[in-house]
């Protein structure tokens, strides 16, 4: 009986695995065409693409606002901006068109609680020619100053060990 059902689920299996490896073919025959008539001529450039924050203390101001503007002739659209990791965070005009000639900002902020050297990355992803933009922050964020209390061996606040008399 256990022969039966291993030989009809092996048969099972094969005939998915076979079924499984047919060629899909595509819908469009000639997608250069297609991607050519839907062309963007938005355009984003930015003053700059690597902020370097230097050296940051523990839990201090992580952000920076890199400036773009859109230089092409369509409205530029930005779809979607995300961080290497979860501590890098982007805010930026999601779906909102930004006219040819117009300027905005894309704020990234890096959570300096995390402390050492970091380099991270912010991709851009948008109907421009580019179509994706890629920038980068980086620094050092310090070790949190802590207060040390030493013990003072027994000894009271006068500097006498709790035995002694006064």
């Amino acid at each position: 009986m256990k022969k039966i059902v291993f030989t009809i689920s092996s048969v099972i299996m094969l005939s998915v695995f076979v079924q499984a490896q047919n060629e899909v073919k595509p819908a469009v025959a000639n997608t250069s065409t297609v991607t050519a008539a839907v062309e963007s001529k938005a355009e984003m450039t930015f003053e700059k693409e690597l902020h370097d924050f230097g050296t940051i203390e523990h839990g201090g101001n992580g952000t920076y606002e890199f400036k773009f503007k859109n230089t092409g002739t369509d409205p530029l659209i930005i779809t979607e901006a995300r961080g290497s990791c979860g501590c890098t965070v982007p805010t930026y005009p999601q779906n909102i068109p930004i006219k040819p000639g117009e300027t905005q900002v894309i704020k990234v902020t890096y959570d300096t609680k995390r402390v050492g050297s970091f380099m991270k990355t912010v991709t851009i992803q948008s109907n421009s020619k580019k179509h994706v933009n890629v920038l980068t922050i980086k620094g050092t964020v310090q070790a949190e100053v802590t207060e040390e209390v030493f013990p003072t061996k027994g000894k009271g606040d006068n500097g006498a060990t709790p035995f002694e008399k006064h």
